[in-house]
């Protein structure tokens, strides 16, 4: 069955619709800051054979990733009311304070779809509060690791025990069920009014339609390959990363043999997440127009050797990869094709006790474009997420906010000119340990074409500056300062 354009467009509105739908679900019902207003989750359709047909626009890292998750319960028995969840980076997550929940959808008896969402979770267990700790060597550092298995009350009540604040963890994977159990009456509801043989065949359609507009844009693109490299700011040192991407018609191959092998620390990644940075990379790269599936990624092939930074084995440490190694993928993908890189860091800053958890991303530079400059203190790329308002921060967290401000002339010079990043300096006003996951402290953000590298990032403790990668308390009245990095400029400077 072949649907006409205008019916296409009608469907492809819908299913985003119900992507929206969930993620409003999901934002409006959590109790977590980190959900409710930094926004730091994702929603997704799958038909039944487990592509990705639709996505809300919401966070790269999450979405190009998530196939995997769905991947991992595929071949369970499934039925109406049984939501699955996971973290296991090894087994479709990303890193373990992201935890997915799937949701089976049926018309009747027949499985017709999967509702999947994924939200970063304040606390996930484990010895250091907020469960992002900048130290960690191996997965059981990080907290609680999910298998795939059916999420029921008992599971509920099991799994938020083993977590910091557990009212809140429960409360958050609520709204995640909640999401999915919206995404499942509306997806029975379209069902319902076009009918199992029209649903299916958009389903196709959508796939089949993403893929020939992605396959167009890369046959527009010169026929080669292109080599790029960069690094990643690990505790013991540098860790490259080697990309040769190939375009041969209207298909693209990304080779990062070469690539560093998987390290002591916890900048690895799975291969889900390396994947997903390429996605993004792309879609960048192509048109942002072109529907957000699985077919999209069809033409796109990527080789990462198992045991390398980018393919780790279990159960090397990923929470610094899945926001960090991730940024710099992408970074790499978009050097090769000749793009002035942004400030490509998430710049994490978790800080909490036994009481309290807080977790957020800091907006930066962005890279320049040969016809305009970079946006600044904006958070694109893998992460996506809003900032915490000021007032909503103080509010419920022992936290002053003492700067949150542009940080003028760090943006490259060039014809264009890179963004700036922010200032962002907090006091504490209680005992709180802290966890700094940073990137761009000791190599600044290159521009493209003459245009000069963005400022590098700094993370000082009172005036005295820390690595990228720190750990440690703070005392009450202790200040720490986040100056994140600017983006790289464009052409050389007039």
């Amino acid at each position: 069955m072949s649907i006409d354009p205008v019916e296409l467009q009608v469907l492809t509105g819908a299913l985003r619709a119900i992507c929206e739908e969930m993620g409003a679900v999901l934002i409006r019902s959590a109790h977590s800051a980190n959900i409710k207003e930094r926004r730091d989750a994702s929603t997704a359709l799958f038909e039944p054979g487990g592509e990705m047909v639709m996505q809300a626009e919401h966070i790269p890292v999450h979405l190009g990733a998530m196939p995997a998750a769905v991947a991992a319960i595929l071949e369970a028995d499934h039925a109406p009311d049984r939501p699955w969840i996971l973290n296991d980076p090894y087994r479709g997550g990303t890193h373990l304070p992201d935890i997915t929940v799937i949701t089976p959808v049926f018309a009747g008896d027949e499985l017709i779809a999967f509702a999947a969402n994924r939200a970063h979770h304040a606390d996930v267990g484990g010895p250091t509060p907020g469960s992002m700790p900048a130290d960690s060597l191996t997965l059981d550092d990080e907290g609680v690791v999910i298998e795939p298995r059916l999420l029921d009350d008992a599971a509920l009540a099991e799994l938020s025990r083993q977590m910091r604040r557990p009212e809140q963890r429960r409360a958050d994977l609520r709204a995640q069920m909640a999401a999915g159990r919206v995404g499942a009456i509306r997806l029975g509801e379209l069902h319902e009014r076009v009918g199992a043989q029209t649903l299916r065949a958009a389903f196709d359609e959508v796939l089949e339609y993403a893929e020939r507009r992605t396959r167009a844009c890369l046959d527009a693109l010169p026929d080669g390959t292109r080599s790029a490299r960069d690094v990643l700011e690990a505790r013991e040192g540098d860790l490259e990363i080697a990309l040769a991407a190939t375009v041969e018609g209207d298909r693209l191959r990304l080779d990062f043999t070469g690539t560093a092998p998987q390290h002591e620390g916890n900048l690895n990644c799975p291969l889900a997440v390396t994947r997903s940075a390429c996605y993004f990379a792309i879609r960048v790269l192509t048109d942002p127009d072109i529907p957000p599936s699985a077919g999209a990624y069809r033409p796109i092939e990527v080789i990462a050797p198992e045991g390398c930074l980018l393919n780790a084995r279990s159960p090397a440490a990923v929470v610094g990869g899945n926001v960090e190694t991730s940024s710099r993928v992408a970074d790499v993908v978009l050097r090769a094709f000749g793009r002035a890189l942004g400030q490509g860091t998430m710049n994490n800053v978790t800080l909490g006790s036994e009481d309290v958890v807080y977790y957020e991303t800091i907006g930066g530079g962005q890279g320049a474009c040969p016809d305009a400059p970079g946006p600044s203190g904006v958070h694109v790329a893998m992460s996506n997420t809003l900032n915490t308002p000021v007032e909503a921060l103080e509010l419920e967290f022992p936290l002053r906010m003492v700067e949150y401000a542009l940080r003028r002339d760090s943006g490259g010079q060039g014809e264009q000119r890179g963004g700036d990043g922010v200032v962002r300096e907090l006091e504490a006003l209680a005992p709180l340990g802290y966890s700094l996951i940073t990137e761009r402290r000791r190599h600044a953000p290159p521009g493209a074409e003459g245009g000069e590298p963005g400022a590098r990032g700094r993370n000082l403790l009172d005036g005295e500056e820390l690595p990228a990668k720190a750990i440690g308390e703070l005392a009450e009245g202790q200040r720490l300062r986040i100056e994140t990095p600017g983006g790289g400029g464009y052409g050389a400077p007039r």
